[in-house]
């Protein structure tokens, strides 16, 4: 007997992970012609934005990044003088992270430019679609946030 095969295109994981990579390189190219920024870096600047402080390692979890792409991404935005670094009082080997001056403005440049692209985008579909896709995502979040 053959064993049955996975329609790659017809996978739901398969079909998310397209569509967010999709939707991400659209956005992409606005912060990266904005700033030169790599999809990292806005995530690292976009997440302190929304945060103030943080660690590498809560930028990590709430980004979905990997520890290298973190450490390269502040290495960029602190060369730029956009982010500083401040050793924990007590454990030295933690660093709290927090955008300059500069690098809020940056931010703040790129929030209204962000929501435009998201309206633009939910703006191609149904009042009806949007809310089947808003409760969609969340159920799912929440099912596997539960595990």
């Amino acid at each position: 007997m053959e064993p049955d095969i996975l329609e790659l295109e017809s996978f739901l994981p398969y079909r998310l992970y397209r569509l967010a990579d999709t939707v991400s390189r659209e956005f992409s190219r606005i912060y990266k012609e904005r700033h030169g920024l790599t999809r990292p870096e806005w995530r690292t600047l976009s997440g302190l934005g929304e945060r103030g402080t943080m660690t590498a390692t809560e930028l990590g979890e709430q980004s979905a990044m990997h520890k290298t792409k973190v450490s390269r991404a502040v290495a960029e935005l602190e060369r730029r003088r956009w982010l500083t670094r401040k050793p924990d009082e007590n454990d030295r080997r933690v660093e709290h992270l927090a955008l300059t001056k500069t690098g809020l403005a940056a931010y703040r440049e790129m929030v209204p430019l962000a929501k435009a692209f998201e309206r633009e985008l939910l703006g191609k579909l149904s009042v009806e679609e949007r809310v089947a896709i808003a409760r969609g995502v969340a159920a799912l979040e929440g099912t596997l946030e539960r595990k």
